[in-house]
């Protein structure tokens, strides 16, 4: 590809969520600084919701790498399940030993005791759930059914919800209405602006071993910014197709041209049209119009009245 052609040791523009790519600004780095103060004062549900491209599965990965030794930390990338295969996940992601035999009270009551081991050794459970918008109903009634289990001072588990907006439909559902009042804690992720996607550019090519000057244009950069939305993923979606138009071209720095191919490549990407910019006098020619235009106005009511 045109990694050896800009000077990088690997792809900046990848869709994998590597935390060495994490970009640790604005509200990335409140929602993760929130989830940790969350996490650390014992509280039971937290919720991070953000539209479709945010980096929601990247901060979830990046939270469990960040999170100590003190914690025991259990993943579920697909929550699609039922109650009974969610006890079934997370018992497996505490490394308890299941038989496909098991019922749900015997698979819960093992949950609980090792549960219990952990708070016993001074380790907090977290368990991060992605894509929780797509947990059924009945699922995430059995998940908070699951966090009941508590001592006296402190849940023994504590849920990060990591979800697109459509979760907030669900929560308002009467059937978990209890669920929704035990969220302590709620963060939106929103996309990225004008001033951080310059920063979140560089920032990945620095990552991937670029050292030169300006790769994107700042005519580019313009572009990028109203076709992606400021969304993560489409930056980078929209990054890497231009930076292969530039390769393609024998060009070592990308340019509106080859951003305009990437837009025209990306289904989801479109570049608005230029809002007309109005100079001073143009605007003081639009106001002496516009009084022409009352004028001329009461003047046709006074010659009504007269009439």
């Amino acid at each position: 590809m045109y990694l050896e052609h800009f000077g990088l040791t690997e792809p900046p523009f990848s869709l994998t969520p590597d935390t060495s790519y994490f970009f640790s600004y604005g509200h990335y780095a409140d929602a993760l600084n929130t989830l940790l103060v969350a996490l650390k004062t014992g509280e039971g549900f937290i919720k991070v919701t953000g539209e479709v491209g945010t980096g929601k599965t990247l901060l979830c990965r990046k939270l469990l790498n960040t999170l100590d030794e003190s914690f025991v930390t259990a993943y579920i990338p697909n929550p699609m399940v039922t109650p009974y295969g969610l006890l079934t996940a997370v018992a497996e992601e505490l490394g308890i030993n299941i038989d496909r035999h098991y019922g749900h009270h015997q698979l819960l009551k093992m949950i609980s005791g090792r549960l219990i081991q952990s708070t016993a050794q001074g380790k907090r459970v977290v368990l991060c759930m992605d894509e929780a918008q797509a947990m059924p109903i009945e699922t995430l009634e059995s998940l908070r059914l699951l966090t009941n289990l508590e001592t006296e001072k402190n849940k023994l588990m504590q849920v990060v919800l990591f979800a697109q907006p459509e979760l907030n439909d669900k929560l308002n559902c009467e059937e978990i209405r209890q669920l929704k009042q035990r969220i302590t804690f709620s963060y939106t992720l929103a996309p990225i602006d004008r001033a951080g996607m310059a920063s979140y550019i560089s920032h990945r090519l620095m990552t991937a071993g670029y050292q030169g000057g300006e790769l994107f244009s700042l005519s580019a950069l313009q572009d990028l910014y109203k076709a992606s939305r400021g969304v993560p993923r489409l930056i980078n979606i929209l990054s890497h197709k231009a930076m292969l138009a530039s390769y393609g071209k024998g060009e070592h720095q990308v340019t509106p041209v080859h951003m305009r191919m990437a837009v025209k490549d990306t289904e989801d990407a479109q570049l608005r049209p230029h809002l007309q910019s109005f100079k001073l006098k143009d605007v003081m020619q639009g106001g002496i119009w516009v009084a022409l235009s009352l004028t001329l106005a009461a003047l046709a009511g006074a010659l009504v009245q007269s009439a």
